[in-house]
């Protein structure tokens, strides 16, 4: 399904100009930064913004495309200069998403879809009121240590504190609009692709003026 959009503003089209920002949160494994990707390669004008971290890369990540990875330093510095729209740390890792970047984005009428945790969704949702937000399940816990375990990336230590963590942040799933749950990879796809769509045609991002021009009847002159 390819959904072509008008981002020129003003009163050539029936869209404001203004990208939309998604908003992904869910529990670590429960499969939200491959959701994210993936729905870019269905969905025209959206982009998957691409947070900072200091964790270390995984052996399939690429710096730039998965993560900005940078150092500890680096990043305590880009919190003094007020470069990030939210940042946390998670699971003892700072992660952040760049103001200027976001800004820049949304301004030139590209959607842009961000998978953060709930304590940075907390933090957008402050800033952009009008966003989308969506939470991500597995369909249980059981599955959600399975996803983990197959991962293979982090010890059992690790994999125990994340699963302690996400018994946590599942509580936070109520201040989103949508909960998709990831039972089925493509199912749960379909669902995130839906609720994009359907949000980028709310009444509240309709150009009035085109309408007006367009239906409205002319008095007067």
């Amino acid at each position: 399904m390819e959904i072509h959009r008008d981002h020129e503003g003003g009163e050539e089209g029936p869209w404001v100009r203004e990208g939309l920002l998604v908003v992904v949160s869910a529990p670590s494994g429960a499969g939200k930064t491959t959701l994210c990707k993936e729905v870019v390669k269905y969905i025209p004008d959206i982009q998957h913004s691409v947070s900072y971290t200091t964790r270390s890369a995984r052996p399939s990540e690429v710096d730039g495309s998965d993560y900005h990875f940078v150092s500890v330093g680096t990043f305590k510095n880009m919190i003094d200069e007020d470069a990030f729209i939210e940042w946390a740390v998670v699971h003892g890792n700072y992660y952040g998403t760049s103001r200027k970047e976001l800004t820049l984005l949304l301004n030139s009428g590209i959607d842009l879809i961000l998978d953060i945790d709930s304590n940075g969704a907390k933090q957008i949702r402050k800033t952009f009121r009008n966003g989308l937000f969506c939470y991500i399940l597995p369909p249980s816990f059981a599955a959600l240590r399975e996803r983990l375990m197959v991962r293979k990336g982090d010890s059992m230590d690790e994999i125990n504190r994340r699963m302690k963590v996400a018994g946590e942040e599942v509580k936070d799933y109520g201040m989103y609009d949508y909960l998709i749950i990831n039972d089925n990879f493509d199912r749960a796809l379909a669902e995130l692709k839906s609720v994009i769509v359907s949000a980028r045609i709310r009444v509240e991002r309709i150009n009035r003026a085109w309408v007006e021009n367009n239906f409205f009847e002319k008095r007067g002159g």
